[in-house]
């Protein structure tokens, strides 16, 4: 038996910090923001190399309000990816403005700037790149695109804590980065939370309003704004977390790095890092072939799987009224066929992972 996630055994090994972080937030009666959330603000901005940090209810709020704090109206064009988590795509669709989806690079799965470029519009206002399964995007030839065009970059790195190009962490590359910390991500709370990370100080106060009913102390409200709060626990909870995040880093990378050696013969697609690039692989995705029949051996061996994502955003019946059809987006449509998300966590052993590879030999 190995599962695909064992949350488990994360929590077993920090019990004992998570128990006091939680009594310490039950005595103090700060539920809702205060001084945990606070602190793990100040703590996550200078892990992620920014000066501000707004601590959020989760990652989809953090995506809808950078979006509004960085000028994205009803009516206007953003440009982001159909191989995400439909969140993406949703909060654009929220402040009733139109996404533009355009296909990925083959081979890291992210969304390719040659297309992006081509995609802008004068009613373009915002690109969101993912960075998927852990893997930065490629902001270098983005940033060229939003300089040249006066565009700002909102990065969707809901599943790439800590990652890196060029010693440069997500999150501090584009105008704003946008995180989620849901159970199952590489920093995961004990529930929901989010976060809005920038270098920009009038973002940073629009965001710090918006997701407080628009105040900017109590009473006082400037803004229409929402109830996106960040409550107490989750921000105790995250800050005991953020103190084990690099050595889960390594041991997800060292374990992508023995499932990479066991699987070379076997003629896949694996997850694999450009030059200076760091992947922090929040999943383990190769491009199979025969996925169908992989997934029964894996389930006759009481093997975890996941597919992350087996149906693209453009093909989501909930999405048809973007517009597109099958073909559209070829890349994309073959990664939602052919991809398959392998057992992957920190305390995955050795021993496990041999497992999964004899199951799919």
């Amino acid at each position: 038996m190995v599962p695909f996630l064992d949350l488990q055994a994360q929590t077993i090994s920090i019990r004992p910090k998570l128990n006091a972080a939680i009594a310490e937030v039950l005595d103090g009666g700060s539920f809702i923001l205060g001084p945990a959330v606070k602190r793990f603000e100040g703590r996550f901005a200078e892990f992620c190399g920014v000066r501000h940090a707004i601590a959020v209810n989760s990652g989809t709020s953090a995506l809808h309000l950078a979006q509004l704090a960085a000028g994205v109206n009803a009516g206007d064009e953003v440009i982001t990816t159909p191989s995400t988590f439909v969140a993406t795509v949703a909060s654009i669709l929220y402040i009733g403005a139109r996404p533009i989806l355009v296909d990925i690079d083959q081979e890291t799965g992210n969304i390719d700037p040659n297309r992006v470029e081509d995609a802008i519009t004068e009613r373009t206002k915002a690109i969101i790149p993912v960075h998927l399964h852990g893997l930065p995007a490629n902001m270098t030839d983005l940033a060229t695109i939003s300089e040249k065009n006066g565009i700002p970059i909102i990065e969707d790195a809901a599943q790439a804590h800590g990652a890196e190009i060029n010693g440069k962490r997500v999150g501090s590359m584009g105008n704003v980065g946008c995180f989620s910390f849901y159970p199952g991500k590489n920093l995961g709370a004990c529930g929901e939370g989010g976060m809005v990370v920038t270098n920009d100080d009038k973002l940073a106060k629009r965001v710090s309003q918006l997701r407080d009913w628009g105040q900017e102390k109590k009473h006082f409200c400037h803004t229409l704004g929402f109830n996106y709060r960040m409550d107490g626990f989750q921000g105790a909870v995250l800050n005991v977390k953020l103190d084990h995040l690099e050595d889960w880093t390594e041991k997800r990378r060292s374990n992508a790095s023995y499932y990479r050696e066991k699987l070379r013969h076997f003629g896949w697609r694996l997850p694999s890092e450009p030059k200076g690039f760091k992947h922090v692989y929040h999943v383990f995705a190769p491009d199979t072939n025969n996925r169908d029949v992989l997934i029964e051996r894996l389930k006759a061996r009481g093997i975890g799987y996941n597919i992350h994502y087996p149906i693209p955003v453009h093909l989501q019946e909930g999405y048809s009224q973007l517009g597109y059809r099958a073909g559209d987006f070829p890349h994309s449509e073959f990664k939602a066929s052919a991809t398959l998300s392998l057992p992957m966590y920190p305390e995955l052993t050795n021993e496990q992972i041999d497992q999964v590879v004899a199951a799919l030999e």
